[in-house]
């Protein structure tokens, strides 16, 4: 029997993404819709052990759906990670009267969503990840916005870097994950894309087509480095040392974090808060809400997370053909 939820929390844990201002905006809007109580849980998980809990309505998230970020805050929590704070979590959630939480993150937020659920907290999981790396879901909020951030920078990059004729080597965020690399190395028409999942570390391979690309007369050098890989201060300085071609390394950083979310992110995170909250409404537990092709459905969490994700191999060797 589905259990009766009167309350619910709202908490984003882990990196930030844009867009997760609008997944909070309908999961408290279509809550209150649904005849629910919403609560704010500050800062994470870390909050909720803190107890730093606030009352939402919907004035509470007016204004927001454009803003970059997370009004909630967001924090890692070691502590969260052990059967100790576990148990503490759904305590303070029982304390405050909230019976389920939608839990807005990456994997490691829904490995703590799962745990909470087990405790007799209901939870729902939105993935909010600028990464794309959750395997379950086609679509993560705040990968539209991070990667048209990322392009952005690196159409200026080549300008400058045309205009010096060097090589530029440019690192995208991503964790372990290389698609913001693979679609801005598509989308920026790269010379390379170096992706943890495909590069077999040959850089004298690179050295090589860098030479005979300026043979050819070809004035710049684009190459997108994904975070996995990294290291691309020493690869610009080994690169210019073989070349002779002065090499300039850029990392991107945070700033793919941040910014306003595309249409597209507020959109989804729209759609995918709203059907966290109706989930919990429903009395529905230890789901996570998926974009799966073109249709949005919800999985047992424990089953998503045990799902491998890889690059496309189309898109992969699409990108190849396009970069030679």
């Amino acid at each position: 029997m589905a259990k009766q939820v009167k309350t619910i929390g709202v908490l984003t844990s882990g990196g930030d993404a844009p867009g997760m201002n609008a997944a909070i905006r309908a999961v408290v809007r279509t809550a209150i819709a649904e005849g629910l109580k919403v609560k704010g849980i500050m800062r994470g998980y870390a909050g909720l052990l803190a107890e730093e809990i606030i009352d939402m309505d919907s004035t509470s998230v007016s204004d927001t759906i454009n803003r970059g970020g997370t009004i909630l805050y967001t924090a890692r929590c070691q502590e969260f990670t052990t059967p100790e704070g576990q148990k503490q979590g759904a305590e303070v959630c029982r304390k405050h009267g909230i019976d389920g939480v939608v839990v807005i993150g990456g994997d490691g937020s829904f490995r703590g969503a799962g745990k909470l659920s087990s405790l007799g907290i209901n939870c729902i999981g939105v993935p909010g990840t600028i990464d794309l790396d959750i395997a379950c879901t086609d679509y993560t909020i705040g990968f539209d916005t991070a990667v048209n951030t990322a392009m952005e920078a690196i159409d200026k990059i080549r300008d400058t870097s045309t205009s010096h004729e060097r090589c530029s080597i440019i690192e995208v965020m991503g964790r372990r994950a290389g698609y913001i690399a693979l679609w801005c190395g598509i989308g920026n028409g790269a010379e390379e894309i170096l992706l943890p999942e495909r590069y077999d570390g040959d850089e004298q391979a690179i050295i090589n087509r860098i030479i005979e690309a300026r043979k050819k007369g070809k004035k710049h050098y684009i190459i997108v480095n994904a975070e996995g890989i990294g290291h691309s201060a020493s690869m610009a300085r080994r690169i210019e040392a073989a070349t002779g071609i002065e090499t300039r390394a850029t990392i991107l950083g945070h700033m793919q974090r941040g910014g306003s979310p595309t249409c597209k992110d507020r959109v989804y995170a729209s759609i995918m808060g709203a059907r966290a909250a109706q989930l919990l409404a429903q009395g529905k537990s230890n789901r996570l809400v998926a974009y799966r092709h073109g249709e949005y459905v919800d999985i047992d969490i424990h089953e998503a997370l045990a799902m491998q994700k890889d690059i496309s191999e189309e898109q992969y060797q699409i990108a190849m053909k396009l970069v030679r």
